[in-house]
């Protein structure tokens, strides 16, 4: 049965926040005030219960800047960042999946062409990721761009390393007329979210993998379409079934195949391994979602 201890609170809380200035903002906080309340009466919160609460919301406040984004990945550990993705882009069955953000994107990355390298020297198996870019009925997408980032090999991305060089391990790149793209990076590796942080600290009190399997991140925004963020994960790599952010999807797992030698897809000859991968992108038309 439904608690209804305090309801005439409840009722009183709601009411006022129904005089919100906008119809969708009193929706919002009256829901979320409802919730909010039926959640303390369910597990009959304690004050000390609460104020622990209170501390960690400060905290997690408190260790976030312009490079770390510690609420992003408390909505991501928790599952409701992959809830909204799936709310909000939900594609057709040919579209490529939508996944997570992450909380390690920096905007405006550099421009790349076709084949660029953007570990630049950084230590890793070389690897090379190929595809096209199409909408869902097969048609090119010609000169699209892709905003890629991706951990180094120690599973470190840009924004954690507070000395990174500019640009670590991100680029966008413009494919060709024909739609076909050539990301070069190096191989990724799966990795440990922050656990230095509140969120690892909540993690640490459960049973959860607190790992992410191999993966890079792309980013495609292209005028007709809808915006299309999502991951491409190594096939048979660790963690792709207890992923801490929920973000794997059958569609997005490719297989990456090692090379002892050989001519790569930009032309360079290589004496030692390399790794390719082949991925298609398919965009959703943006009438679809609207």
């Amino acid at each position: 049965m439904t608690d209804t201890r305090y309801a005439e609170l409840t009722e009183e809380a709601t009411r006022r926040w129904a005089t919100a200035h906008t119809p969708r903002m009193a929706e919002l906080m009256t829901s979320l005030v409802k919730h909010a309340h039926d959640f303390a009466r369910e597990v009959n919160l304690t004050e000390a219960e609460w104020m622990a609460a209170v501390q960690w919301l400060t905290k997690t406040g408190q260790i976030s800047n312009t490079k770390r984004e510690e609420f992003i990945l408390a909505s991501d550990v928790i599952g409701l960042s992959m809830l909204v993705v799936q709310i909000n882009h939900d594609f057709s069955p040919v579209a490529t999946p939508a996944t997570v953000l992450g909380p390690f994107h920096i905007d405006g990355s550099p421009p790349a062409p076709y084949g660029h390298d953007m570990s630049d020297g950084l230590a890793g198996t070389p690897l090379f990721v190929t595809g096209t870019v199409t909408d869902t009925t097969g048609a090119i997408i010609p000169d699209a761009i892709l905003d890629v980032w991706q951990a180094d090999a120690d599973g470190m991305y840009e924004a954690q390393i507070s000395e990174a060089a500019e640009a670590r391990l991100r680029a966008k790149y413009q494919a060709r007329e024909d739609g076909t793209y050539c990301v070069r990076s190096i191989v990724p590796l799966g990795y440990s979210i922050p656990m230095d942080g509140p969120v690892g600290a909540l993690i640490s009190q459960t049973e959860i993998s607190h790992y992410r399997p191999a993966h890079i991140h792309f980013l495609l925004e292209e005028p007709g379409y809808q915006r299309l963020i999502t991951h491409i994960f190594e096939k048979d790599t660790r963690f792709l079934d207890s992923d801490v952010v929920f973000g794997t999807k059958p569609q997005l797992v490719t297989p990456f195949v090692t090379h002892d030698s050989g001519t790569a897809p930009d032309g360079t000859v290589f004496t030692t391994p390399f790794v390719t991968a082949e991925f298609n992108f398919v965009l959703e038309p943006a009438e679809a979602g609207a």
